[in-house]
């Protein structure tokens, strides 16, 4: 499978988060906003670096880092966006809702859309929309730009399995 970069996303500063995935234009539900490769490591070669951060938990020991913008979703309990790992080493980002031009898109970091499980750091919940070089709107959706903590097992559904989001401290 070849990958290439969305037209539909790009990375902006995010007030009061750091940086995030912004919607470039209109993203109708159920579509694929990204498929990205992921680069396996183990926990222990990156455990006190930056990327403890950024990074998913993959299986026994071992983390995985999401290129493109895979990494830099930033987490809500009230995502409009799931990912889910496919293939042997790919993650795709699909739109749970539409999605309009300039908000953020965010995922929640616990594997599973509607999963409220702590993941340990305080969380925002308002809707964050961007224009070049401002934000915000009232509503729902986002939280830091920190990584939860998770026990290093995938989150698993009815159909495929969707990993979850794991790091050590928040930005």
């Amino acid at each position: 499978m070849s990958l290439s970069q969305s037209p539909l996303i790009e990375v902006r500063r995010i007030p009061g988060k750091g940086r995030g995935v912004v919607a470039r234009e209109f993203i109708p539900a159920d579509t694929v906003i990204e498929r990205c490769p992921v680069l396996v490591v183990k926990e222990q070669e990156i455990d006190e670096s930056i990327l403890m951060s950024y990074v998913y938990c993959w299986g026994r020991g071992t983390v995985a880092v999401a290129l493109g913008y895979g990494s830099l979703y930033n987490h809500s309990y009230e995502p409009n966006a799931y990912y889910e790992d496919v293939g042997q080493q790919t993650k795709v980002f699909t739109a749970i809702r539409d999605i309009e031009p300039g908000e953020e898109i965010t995922i929640n970091y616990n594997g599973e859309p509607e999963n409220k499980t702590d993941v340990g750091f305080p969380v925002l919940e308002r809707v964050t929309r961007t224009k070049k070089k401002t934000a915000s709107r009232n509503g729902k959706a986002s939280g830091s730009n920190g990584r939860a903590s998770t026990n290093g097992k995938a989150a698993t559904t009815g159909k495929k399995s969707r990993s979850k989001k794991k790091t050590i401290r928040a930005k």
